[in-house]
């Protein structure tokens, strides 16, 4: 027996915010939204064959640095022009270290992701 990946869960005080830059980022869509027996909504989003982000909200401010990031390629154009598309999304350079071939962004509410060149 076997596990598999349903999503990846992101904590997050601006679902909405959220959902905007990563559908927008990603090229993914509103796929689902609930509520639970406490009434906190959650919202995923995903596109076929692709692993979806579900965004969970919570009161408490992000601290720290992320144990767990996503890894992104642009499917076309270059690293810089992708770097340049998502920093206009809302995004933040944080890190671009010429020895190392990504560049790490943040995205609108603190969490680390990094921009690989296309694969």
């Amino acid at each position: 027996m076997v596990s598999r990946v349903l999503a990846v869960t992101v904590d997050c005080r601006d679902t909405a915010g959220m959902v905007a830059f990563w559908c927008a980022a990603l090229g993914y869509t509103e796929t689902a939204r609930w509520r639970d027996a406490r009434d906190v909504e959650y919202v995923e989003i995903g596109r076929d064959g692709e692993p979806p982000l579900l965004f969970q909200p919570v009161d408490d401010p992000k601290t720290g640095k992320n144990r767990l990031h996503l890894d992104l390629a642009p499917t076309t154009g270059t690293q810089a022009e992708e770097v340049e598309r998502l920093t206009g999304l809302g995004a933040r350079v944080v890190s671009d270290e010429p020895e190392f071939p990504w560049v790490v962004l943040t995205d609108p509410q603190g969490n680390e992701f990094c921009v690989l060149p296309p694969r």
